[in-house]
């Protein structure tokens, strides 16, 4: 599962992403926070903190630099 999710981001990164103009309001981009999430932490961990990340991208969040926990958030319920 976890080859799937990784293989669909790079998907994305060299197929759909190149067509969109640069607008992304974080660094790293969220394609590569979720590599890196999904490497780090496994595709259903990975996966969550992705889908929370992609739902901070709007026009009322300030964005700025968002990396990818070192270690799981203790405080978080998953």
């Amino acid at each position: 599962m976890k080859k799937i999710f990784l293989g669909l981001i790079r998907i994305y990164q060299l197929v759909i992403s190149p067509l969109k103009p640069p607008t992304c309001r974080f660094y790293p981009t969220c394609s590569h926070y979720g590599m890196e999430s999904i490497k780090r932490f496994g595709a259903l961990r990975g996966g969550w903190l992705t889908i929370k990340r992609i739902v901070k991208c709007h026009p009322f969040h300030p964005g700025g630099i968002d990396e990818v926990p070192e270690k799981w958030p203790s405080s978080e319920k998953t």
